[in-house]
């Protein structure tokens, strides 16, 4: 089950804040492996905020890709467009927060 822990206004900041990341997690032909779960709990871990895209290659579709990644990394779903997503998730063991919530 995907977290929806964000309230419109937080999804909304996150969005606005997503607007210039590149892509940090590709999903591509061998789809959702073991590696890019890790990879996208390495980086969510250190960033708070972080765009995934789903390659052409992906053999699921990208929603279903872009979901499972999410349950599977325990993280928010804030935007899902396409090919590409923002995932979301507080981390509250870092001194300075990457991503201050309104």
């Amino acid at each position: 089950m995907i977290r929806n822990t964000l309230t419109g206004k937080q999804k909304a900041f996150l969005r606005s804040q997503g607007m210039t990341l590149d892509p940090v997690v590709n999903i591509g032909k061998e789809g959702i492996t073991p590696t890019v779960v890790s990879a996208a709990t390495e980086a969510i871990a250190k960033r708070e905020l972080i765009k995934v895209r789903v390659l052409q290659n992906c053999p699921e579709e990208p929603g279903d890709a872009i979901e499972m990644l999410a349950e599977r990394v325990d993280c928010d779903l804030v935007q899902k467009i396409g090919h590409n997503a923002l995932l979301f998730r507080k981390n509250p063991k870092l001194k300075k927060p990457a991503v201050e919530l309104p």
